[in-house]
């Protein structure tokens, strides 16, 4: 009898031990029967999909489950198929589980085809869905391979290992860390953290965008306080609205973080500009998008001209260390990780902050590190936070997610303690009903604001013009700028030759200049050849081509409809291609149409929700044409006259229009073109004179391209006296 209890015990620990070194080779995945791991885990969850797709288009939180359950049964197919451990009556059970599985999903991609993409082996993942499969796998008692483990927080330096060769050093960094070595001490009492009780066992951050996916209730905008009367935030000279008043009292109140989500045209960037002043954030670091960086330093310029901005361009060599306000493009910020991580900065602000919503992206990824080094850094003090964008969600509610982590009122899977505290004290749990609106009310109060122009008509203009400076930093910009140098010297030689001759000491220098650009001016029209006025504002058109679809394309992404005016045919082709590369449907106007295919165009526009850029030509569509469907207006190229300008912009703003009108003029800083702008709004004040019966002055008769060309030869003659 003892012999026999000695045998079983010794079968039963070799099969322990079989056991667990079978478990240790399959990395503790499945136990295979048919009632524990991950079959039955699946099979509830595909049940779950399959009824939600029977009761309509799948939600995104049930698309996210379809993709987890894809990912899984991929794996525990490939697992199953290798694992020596696993007997064939087992492998041959398990796969037959597996394709009722697969059955179902297919059924269910067939009834909803959007799910279709998510069966394929390069679906991209996003975080909600490593989440959630992480999730699936701890609930099915599986042990967490490595790669699916939580990313572990990021590092001091803040640097990834694959951008260590990469990082630069500005000159003149260390001298400024130097000159500042100690932070500002905190002198305010540390807060005592709110104990979390009722939602101690909650997943939280699913439900949370569950409340904005259910909407209602009120606009999702935090209470403001009234302006201040009279208005002191703004630079004497200058006056803010009454919203953007509002926006800064909650600053000077004490906010710190704000997703800033007002329509383009609502002065999103005054505000931030004055905010970093109120709030004291400085230094600042702006991160933005390439079109609108130029921009971004003219506004800090215009809204605080006591503080000192220096634009970041390629490895920072012509950087002002010394400044407050630091302007970067996303392009280059990997580049700057290393030295912006240790700089100190007290305020940040992320321009068109949409395009940090994939939290997996190097670009996010950047974004959220250095706000978080900026958190470290200021340990009991809120630095100054801002997130601007028009459209915070582009296809999905996830879309909040990285927002959120990079303002600090989440991390990776769970609500930060402010948020949380408010959370708990609302006294509701997901499955309480009133969770949802209480809890979409907590972060909208966590500094969301969001206003529409047609929310705050009263506070616009019906009509403005807005310049957005570009620099076109790439070959074909300074192609650019060495044939205005190219023109610039031709001119020169002329003049100096006048000057040398009998006619130079009869002529004022100015008289000279004018007489030489004239000439050159009547060359110009009669030849085509070489390089001149015309050929050089053609060439910065074509260069600007790309960057203005790119700000058209995030117009029409915010606001929806927008017109879109080019005066060349090769400049429309390239904004079309990109247009419809961004996925946007265009319609075109254009001079070659017939009458009936150009009204075809302009009802497809004006009525079909798909259309969202009326890509126009400038002299073809600025007349006898009603796009009004859109309040966007985007000028791509200039015009030689403000009158063929303002035709172009009075195709939206005209009879019927509800909401005032913006026209966004990309203009090409250190360029001819900055000062074309410049005189075509000079003739724009000339008519308003003459209008008003007031007297011009003669030499504002001139023409624009004689203007210019003059402003070219004066510069350079004075260049070359310097």
């Amino acid at each position: 009898m003892a012999s026999i209890t000695a045998t079983r015990q010794a079968a039963a620990k070799n099969g322990a031990s079989r056991s667990s070194n079978g478990a240790s080779r399959s990395n503790g995945r499945r136990k295979h029967t048919h009632n524990e791991g991950i079959i039955p885990l699946l099979a509830r969850a595909v049940r779950e999909v399959e009824a939600s797709a029977q009761r309509g288009k799948a939600t995104p939180a049930n698309r996210t489950k379809f993709h987890v359950i894809a990912l899984l049964m991929r794996e525990e197919r490939a697992r199953v198929k290798t694992d020596e451990n696993v007997s064939e009556a087992e492998r041959a059970e398990t796969l037959k589980r597996l394709d009722g599985v697969a059955a179902i999903l297919a059924k269910t991609a067939a009834r909803d085809t959007s799910l279709i993409t998510l069966l394929e082996p390069a679906a991209p993942i996003t975080e909600t869905t490593r989440l959630l499969k992480r999730k699936m796998l701890a609930q099915a008692g599986i042990e967490l391979p490595e790669e699916e483990k939580a990313a572990p927080e990021p590092a001091q330096t803040f640097v990834p290992p694959e951008l260590a060769e990469r990082q630069v050093e500005p000159p003149g960094i260390d001298a400024r860390l130097l000159a500042n070595p100690f932070l500002t001490p905190n002198l305010e009492a540390q807060k005592t953290p709110t104990p979390v009780v009722r939602l101690a066992n909650w997943e939280l951050l699913g439900p949370l965008l569950k409340s904005f996916e259910q909407g209602g209730g009120a606009a999702a905008c935090m209470e403001l306080p009234e302006p201040p009367v009279p208005d002191r935030l703004a630079p004497a000279g200058r006056e803010l609205m009454p919203h953007q008043a509002r926006f800064l009292a909650s600053v000077r109140d004490g906010h710190r973080s704000f997703l800033l989500a007002d329509e383009p045209g609502l002065g999103k960037t005054a505000q931030s500009v004055i905010a970093a002043s109120v709030a004291d954030a400085y230094p600042l670091l702006v991160v933005v998008p390439n079109v609108v960086k130029m921009n971004w330093a003219r506004e800090v310029e215009r809204w605080t001209p006591h503080r000192r901005v220096t634009v970041i361009h390629g490895d920072g060599q012509d950087l002002d260390p010394f400044a407050d306000v630091f302007v970067v493009n996303y392009e280059i910020l990997d580049r700057h990780l290393s030295w912006i991580s240790r700089f100190g900065f007290k305020g940040m602000v992320v321009d068109e902050a949409h395009m940090i919503k994939n939290v997996q992206s190097q670009r996010s990824r950047n974004v959220l590190a250095i706000a978080e080094s900026i958190r470290e850094r200021t340990p009991g003090v809120s630095p100054l936070l801002i997130a601007l964008t028009g459209t915070p969600l582009i296809n999905d509610i996830d879309d909040f997610r990285a927002i959120w982590r990079f303002l600090g009122w989440i991390d990776a899977d769970k609500p930060g303690p402010e948020l949380m505290a408010q959370l708990e004290s609302n006294g509701w749990t997901p499955a309480d009903a009133a969770f949802y609106p209480e809890a979409r009310q907590s972060v909208i109060d966590m500094g969301i604001v969001r206003r529409r122009k047609v929310d705050v008509a009263a506070d616009l203009p019906a009509k403005r013009v807005v310049d957005l400076p570009v620099e076109l930093d790439d070959e074909l910009g300074r192609g650019i700028r060495e044939a205005e140098a190219q023109l610039a010297r031709k001119l020169r030689d002329r003049f100096n030759a006048v000057k040398a001759g009998k006619l130079g000491e009869k002529l004022s220098d100015e008289a000279i200049i004018r007489m030489v650009c004239s000439q050159e001016l009547e060359e110009s029209n009669a030849s085509a050849d070489g390089m001149n006025v015309f050929t050089m504002v053609r060439q910065i058109g074509q260069a600007k081509a790309a960057l203005a679809a790119d700000y058209a394309a995030q117009l029409a992404r915010s606001v929806g409809k927008v017109v879109f005016f080019a005066k060349h045919i090769d400049v429309m082709d390239r904004v079309e291609a990109q247009l419809a590369e961004r996925g946007l449907k265009t319609v075109s106007i254009r001079g070659d149409q017939t009458s009936a295919f150009r009204q075809e165009q302009i009802d497809a526009f004006n009525r079909d929700p798909e259309v969202a850029v009326a890509v126009c030509s400038l002299t073809a569509a600025g007349v006898g044409v009603n796009l009004q469907a859109s309040s966007n207006v985007v000028l791509a190229e200039l015009s030689w006259t403000d009158a063929e300008q303002t035709q172009a912009i009075d195709r939206v703003h005209r009879i019927g229009q509800d909401e005032p009108v913006t026209a966004w003029r990309i203009v090409a800083a250190q360029t001819i073109d900055a000062k074309i702008a410049e005189l075509i709004d000079g003739k724009a004040g000339l008519a308003a004179r003459a209008l008003d019966g007031a007297s011009a002055p003669t030499e504002d008769a001139d023409s624009v391209q004689l203007l210019a060309l003059m402003a070219v030869l004066r510069r350079a003659v004075e260049d070359a006296r310097a």
